[in-house]
């Protein structure tokens, strides 16, 4: 039998190591299960399983550190070779000196002000515009504030078991509602966000700043308060109201926060607190389960797990079935936001430490890339630069390697806007649960038996479908005409269509949106295709040629709204 290698037991070694010195807890190390769990990272997994003062490992990032320290130490060598060639190094260093960078200059700018502000107080003020570019501020944009106020909040005192194995010791649930509540509480709709939304879907009265959908929800609007209660959450996992990586350890004696202490989610989790919070308030049956992007994930798994309690379901722009184009796109953001040194794995909060504001930025760059389209920038921005050629060789237009087209300033600008409105770790978290989430059969039996083998059978949930479910036989009164445009290519669809058997009766509404990049419009015409194949022949899709891309759920109100109107009606 060969030996392994050295490195591959010093791997081993790592993965094994305990917990950092000056760190200890009153709870032991859980020994590691058979299977693999889900994680942020390649080694040990983040979960609550771990003791409260440990620091969960990142291989992914100490692999940065060590080629950072091994390029330190070729620099130091380089640096005494150029010794003797002082004067060259002075005058190229002089010619360096007149490039401008303005870009670089306010990310330095930015983090001496933070660094300023802690000097003087321990709260960061919230920066959400770019000063050093000019941009069009000519297109549609969602509104997306930073909540800190105006909405109540669900408490749940009890250990709150989730699906990858870990456990929260209590939550807690932000949420706001618009409307009333009929006598027999069956008018409630249940809406749910995307990643780095808040509670805060429309004005209030409690906060009259306007919501993400403040188009959609309020009289006489699709979500029509007139005739419903509408309830939205910030979601588990999150920053605005609601338990995440930001909020304090209830187990933590020095009040410190989870950071990436937190264990890992999914989107059943994420429902799952959301139902706790419909008992809470006594509504026993929603009218509708409505989402967009991950709220459209989040509604068909409500309907999936309570499938007794959702009258109607509503997936826009979302998806049964994360992607591996979606997947590396969000792992990207999560890249760049971890090699961010002020991220410091996930324990940046506190006196004295900064958020990984650069990071933040970066990864929200790559995110405004996903969520608009080429249409609407051909359209909006073409190839136009940031300032106007005032004469044919004017020196003012010279290229520039900082923002320079005006597409490039609409991405740094977007960047610089969200950098500070949004906690990182809840950003990795909750994008993690994205990828993570699976309808086909396969996954979610896979899902029950980590959840079961974690927490015992009396905390199973019944996410499996029975061993022995089957789509029901397609309806005969009429002909089927399948929404795929390619059927035979995707192999996963009859596993797909197996996972969702259960809301084979519940009237459902689909949109998609052609410009679409990150749930490309197939993964909607999947949906449709398989509620049809299990014998739904209550299923409504619509697909749109909005230029908008993926945010287009946020902004076309004319045909995403009078689809959600008209579905309710």
């Amino acid at each position: 039998m060969p030996r392994p290698s050295v490195r591959l037991l010093t791997a081993r070694l790592r993965c094994l190591a305990p917990s950092a010195p000056g760190h200890t807890g009153s709870t032991s190390v859980a020994p590691a299960p058979p299977h693999r769990r889900a994680s942020l990272h390649t080694c040990v997994a983040v979960s609550s399983a771990l003791p409260v003062h440990s620091r969960p490992e990142f291989s992914c990032v100490d692999a940065n550190e060590r080629r950072g320290h091994k390029l330190q130490h070729l620099a130091e060598k380089a640096k005494s070779a150029l010794t003797s060639c002082s004067t060259r190094s002075a005058s190229n260093a002089s010619a360096a000196s007149s490039v401008a960078f303005p870009c670089v200059d306010a990310n330095e700018a930015r983090q001496d002000r933070l660094r300023a502000q802690l000097s003087s107080s321990p709260q960061l003020s919230q920066q959400e515009s770019s000063t050093q570019n000019e941009v069009d501020e000519s297109g549609p944009e969602p509104s997306y504030t930073k909540v800190v106020s105006g909405y109540q909040v669900y408490h749940h005192a009890h250990t709150f078991k989730l699906d990858y194995g870990g456990e929260l010791p209590e939550f807690d649930l932000a949420y706001e509602t618009w409307g009333e509540l009929n006598a027999d509480r069956s008018n409630a709709i249940l809406l749910h966000t995307g990643l780095s939304a808040s509670s805060h879907a429309a004005s209030t009265k409690s906060n009259p700043a306007k919501g993400w959908w403040e188009e959609f929800v309020g009289p006489n609007k699709p979500l029509d308060t007139n005739r419903f209660f509408v309830i939205c959450t910030n979601v588990l996992g999150g920053c605005y109201g609601s338990t995440g990586p930001s909020s304090v350890h209830p187990l933590d004696e020095s009040g410190a926060a989870y950071a990436t202490r937190f264990p890992i989610l999914s989107v059943f989790d994420m429902v799952r607190a959301q139902f706790l919070l419909l008992d809470h308030l006594q509504i026993d049956q929603l009218y509708a389960s409505v989402g967009s992007s991950m709220g459209g994930m989040q509604s068909i798994a409500a309907a999936h797990l309570e499938r007794d309690r959702v009258a109607r379901l509503i997936s826009i722009s979302g998806c049964a079935r994360s992607a591996p184009a979606s997947i590396a796109l969000r792992y990207a953001q999560r890249s760049v936001l971890m090699s961010d040194p002020n991220w410091n794995r996930g324990f940046y909060y506190g006196d004295g430490h900064l958020p990984p504001h650069t990071g933040m930025k970066l990864a929200r760059q790559i995110a405004t890339f996903t969520y608009r389209s080429g249409p609407e920038w051909e359209q909006r921005f073409g190839r136009a630069r940031r300032v106007a050629a005032q004469a044919q060789h004017d020196e003012e237009m010279a290229p520039a390697l900082c923002p320079d087209f005006l597409i490039e300033t609409y991405l740094d600008h977007q960047g610089e806007q969200f950098c500070l409105k949004y906690d990182a770790n809840s950003l990795i978290y909750i994008s993690k649960a994205m990828d993570l989430f699976d309808m086909s059969d396969h996954a979610l039996a896979d899902l029950q038996r980590r959840r079961t083998r974690a927490h015992g059978e009396q905390y199973s949930n019944n996410l499996a479908i029975d061993t022995n479910a089957s789509p029901a036989p397609r309806p005969r009164k009429r002909q089927h005409i399948s929404t795929l445009s390619s059927p035979a290519a995707h192999a996963y669809v009859p596993a797909l269509a197996r996972g969702l058997a259960r809301l084979s009766h519940i009237p459902t509404l689909v949109i998609g949106v052609q410009s679409d990049i990150l749930f490309p419009v197939e993964q909607q015409r999947e949906i449709a295709e398989c509620l049809r194949l299990n014998g739904n022949d209550s299923v409504r899709y619509y697909e749109l040629d909005a230029p908008h891309g993926h945010d287009s759920f946020l902004i076309d109100v004319p045909n995403v709204g009078g689809a959600i109107r008209g579905f309710l009606e």
